[in-house]
């Protein structure tokens, strides 16, 4: 990629991504489409690494001013060793428990005991959806909670679209097993430091909520396999309890995935999992089936065993229950 194309393709994210959601990023994406040295920088990068959250979230990672400008830029020209030493074999790893707000109501109708699977898991934030609390708001105020018997020190807040209140209750998971190209350990002060990282500057409570959860992920790890999804799960399966209930989940994994090695994952899934729940792009795949068409534009279908429940944000912040969704 030319110093052009990088600045091109910063400029872009600078006027349609970082907008309303990171100031900071928005500010720091406009000088790399306008200062040649920063965008040089950013050029040796590997092609599979240039995207604007990532080389950003390495950036804060080796000590980048959080300030944008000069001191910034001249920063960046200063460190580009630090920089892409930081950045070596870092990829995005977007681990938002807030998805769980999604997950839960679709767990709700599932009968344990269950085995909680999850591809793409990073460091498992999202295969302990039963030890955080949940509030789901509508313009008039909340009209659902749920938390566990004990109490959590994350709240899921979510916003309530549509009329239909989703179900809530409480999932037997007496097991826990995640796979990941490059699984993070919560345990680690280092993998929290990256996941920390990846959270842009300016979205609030999200990196406490990460920290929060990092901390009940570490109180009681998960089983992490690193490996291709399609090739290890299997084994992983076969680790489960006996008589457990395989539950597999392929939130916001399948986007990463080339169109090929996505289709072999699902028939994977779908030939080990008794249940398999996704949040994907309607357009992603074809294992939908039922329709798709109630799904928003700035929404993902929400399924069970392919059959769409709910439109839903892609990480959690709000959900739209259908009312006639299995239950």
């Amino acid at each position: 990629m030319s110093i052009a194309e990088v600045q091109q393709r910063y400029a872009r994210f600078a006027t349609e991504e970082a907008p309303g959601r990171s100031t900071l990023y928005e500010a720091w994406a406009h000088t790399a489409a306008t200062d040649n040295a920063v965008a040089a920088v950013i050029a040796q990068f590997a092609p599979q690494r240039r995207q604007p959250p990532l080389v950003f979230a390495v950036m804060r990672l080796a000590g980048a001013p959080q300030e944008s400008g000069t001191p910034w830029r001249d920063w960046v020209v200063g460190h580009a060793a630090e920089i892409l030493a930081a950045g070596e074999g870092r990829s995005v790893q977007t681990n938002e428990p807030l998805r769980c707000a999604a997950l839960m109501p679709a767990l709700a109708a599932i009968d344990g005991p269950i085995a909680l699977v999850e591809v793409g898991a990073s460091a498992g934030l999202c295969l302990y959806p039963d030890r955080y609390a949940y509030s789901y708001v509508a313009p008039t105020g909340e009209v659902a909670a749920w938390a566990p018997d004990d109490g959590s020190s994350v709240t899921l807040q979510s916003e309530l679209r549509g009329a239909v209140v989703p179900p809530l209750r409480a999932p037997n998971i007496v097991w826990r097993a995640g796979v990941d190209i490059n699984p993070l350990d919560a345990r680690d002060d280092a993998d929290r430091a990256w996941l920390r990282a990846l959270v842009w500057p300016g979205e609030t409570g999200r990196e406490e909520r990460i920290a929060a959860a990092l901390d009940i992920a570490a109180a009681e790890p998960p089983l992490l396999v690193a490996g291709d999804g399609a090739n290890v799960l299997a084994a992983v399966v076969a680790e489960a309890p006996a008589g457990a209930r395989i539950v597999i989940t392929t939130p916001g994994v399948l986007p990463h995935i080339p169109w090929a090695g996505r289709q072999r994952l699902i028939e994977v899934v779908q030939e080990l999992a008794d249940d398999w729940i996704t949040l994907d792009a309607p357009g992603l795949h074809s294992a939908w089936t039922t329709a798709t068409d109630r799904v928003p534009d700035d929404g993902f279908a929400l399924a069970r065993n392919g059959v769409v429940l709910a439109a839903a944000d892609p990480l959690g912040r709000w959900i739209d229950w259908f009312d006639d969704a299995e239950s």
